[in-house]
Formats: C-alpha cells, sequence, structure tokens
C-alpha cells in the first residue's frame, strides 16, 4: 500500500497511525502541499478534492482518512478496531462522525489558524475545542477508551488533532482524563508520533 501523507495533517496521521497499529506494511508518499503539489493534476486523478491523505492498494485508491481506516480495518479483518456487532459498530462511528465534526471544527481549526493562517475566528474556533474536550474528557472519566472497552478506530480518528491541540492554543491541562488517554494511545504497540510544531501554547515550550 502507498499512503500520499503530509507530516503535519492529523487527517494523515491519524490514517498513517492506524495502519501501523494494525500492522499493516505501508509507503509513506510525501505530497509538497506548501507548494501546491495537491491541486496538481496527477493528484486530483487521485482525489478531487485535493487533499490527504489517499491510500493506494493496487488499483484500489480511497481517500478521506476515515474511509482509509474502515478501508484498512474490513481488509485484514480487525474486528476488534472496528466491530462486526451493530450496537459496538454504532458506537465507534458515532465518535468517527465527531472526528469529523467537531474535532474538524475544534481543535484541527485551531490549530490550521496558528499553523497556516486559516481564515477563522480564533476565539469561536478554539471555544468549540474546548466544548468538545470537555465532553470527551466527561466521558472519559470513568472508562479506558471512548467507545468500547478496548481501542477502536475511533479512539485514533480522535487521537491526533487532540494530542496536538496545543499548537492551536488550546490547552490540555484541564482535561486530565483526555491526557491519561492520550498516553494510553500512545503505549500502544505500533504507534507512531505526530509531528509538532512550535507554535500556539507549543512556541515558548
Amino acid at each position: 500500500m502507498k499512503l500520499h501523507y503530509f507530516a503535519l495533517s492529523g487527517h494523515a496521521h491519524r490514517a498513517h497511525l492506524f495502519l501501523s497499529l494494525l500492522g499493516i506494511d505501508h509507503e509513506l508518499v510525501h505530497v509538497d502541499m506548501v507548494n501546491g503539489e495537491h491541486k496538481s493534476p496527477e493528484f486530483l486523478e487521485l482525489n478531487p478534492f485535493g487533499q490527504v491523505p489517499v491510500l493506494e492498494d493496487g488499483d484500489v485508491v480511497i481517500a478521506d482518512s476515515i474511509a482509509i481506516m474502515v478501508y484498512a480495518a474490513k481488509k485484514v479483518g480487525a474486528t476488534n478496531w472496528l466491530p462486526e456487532d451493530a450496537a459496538d459498530l454504532a458506537q465507534v462511528q458515532r465518535w468517527l462522525s465527531v472526528a469529523a465534526g467537531e474535532i474538524a471544527y475544534g481543535p484541527c481549526a485551531a490549530r490550521l489558524l496558528t499553523l497556516f493562517g486559516a481564515k477563522f475566528d480564533a476565539n469561536d474556533v478554539i471555544a468549540r475545542a474546548h466544548g468538545v474536550l470537555k465532553l470527551i474528557d466527561d466521558r472519559l472519566s470513568n472508562r479506558d477508551w471512548i467507545a468500547l472497552d478496548h481501542p477502536t478506530a475511533a479512539d485514533i480518528a480522535l487521537y491526533s488533532y487532540i494530542a496536538n491541540a496545543p499548537e492551536g492554543n488550546v490547552a490540555l491541562d484541564p482535561y486530565t482524563h483526555v491526557l491519561a488517554w492520550l498516553k494510553r494511545i500512545e503505549a500502544l504497540p505500533g504507534f507512531v508520533p505526530f509531528e509538532t510544531s512550535s507554535v500556539g501554547l507549543r512556541a515558548a515550550s
């Protein structure tokens, strides 16, 4: 498999992390987003949205990080990560939707502002980030993992942008259960870290 990847993208990291946790061999193909490679005709053939990540598995091309995670889990039969049981799968899907929704418009957006100068209102996206982090912290107050009693695709989908939320001026200190959960994910066999940048709250650290 080839994963078209940009090191500062949390979407790309979550796909890379999930493939690694599943033990799936894959080659990282770095996309030069700074110089617009993601908008080149060649890349747009892979993903007309001009976004990373994109997974190539032979003739199969999958764009979107969550779609890549679903494909990878189904490909290798990783039902521990993406369950077959309807009720369990619904719990995982609920949090995959949070990753694509509240996380994207909260911690992710706040980080896009500091890293890439995205045109967001800082107060708004930081407030959104704290709102969803409070909900996640409450959820983790009496459990180790977000969806089920073991790590699933839901935990991995949420991880990257929460781990690097301080880069978007979103402090994680108030969320002790979230901080403990991040450490549990980082202790999983096959974990690969998300590249960090000295912006936001990390500028002085």
